[in-house]
């Protein structure tokens, strides 16, 4: 296992996700997407996440653990903003246990993240929320996040992303 971070709540620590965790972040993945009512949509297998996360290390993944049992995870990469000219932190996805939920887990967690990107110098962390989640952006508008109203998210996937990236040797 490795290092455990202390935290200021008693019991609660982190600890950078090792590859002996892969079947618990698929887990969290899967709970989270239960959820989000999205569950239908993981096709993420320990393989993929293992070659991802530990062979490729393309994400990182945080794990809190209270009363050394895991409870959450926050699953984050860099980003670049060209503007700035600097990286920044994004955060795919942050998840604390329903039954965990309320003890101030998920700011820890947030915090953490936050000194993570002080500390390599990003000029900012960004994630995205559900618009349904309210108990969720009212906590992210009461750390004193601000919503991207003015930005409409794309994606592009499977079929289309095929058809698109085919559009590249014709």
């Amino acid at each position: 296992m490795g290092k455990l971070i202390d935290t200021k709540l008693s019991d609660f620590k982190l600890r950078f996700a090792e590859i002996g965790d892969v079947s618990l972040i698929l887990r969290f993945i899967k709970e989270l997407a239960e959820y989000e009512k999205m569950l239908d949509e993981v096709v993420a297998t320990e393989e993929v996440l293992k070659e991802s996360l530990f062979e490729k290390r393309i994400a990182e993944v945080i794990i809190g653990e209270f009363q050394d049992k895991p409870v959450s995870f926050a699953l984050f990469f860099h980003n670049f903003s060209t503007f700035l000219g600097r990286p920044g932190i994004y955060l795919e996805d942050l998840f604390v246990k329903p039954e965990m939920r309320g003890k101030g887990f998920g700011k820890i967690m947030l915090s953490f993240l936050a000194k993570l990107a002080v500390e390599r110098k990003c000029g900012r962390m960004e994630w995205w929320c559900l618009d349904w989640n309210k108990p969720s952006i009212d906590f992210y508008k009461h750390l004193g996040a601000i919503p991207m109203d003015d930005w409409t998210v794309y994606r592009i996937c499977d079929e289309q992303l095929n058809t698109l990236a085919n559009h590249f040797d014709e």
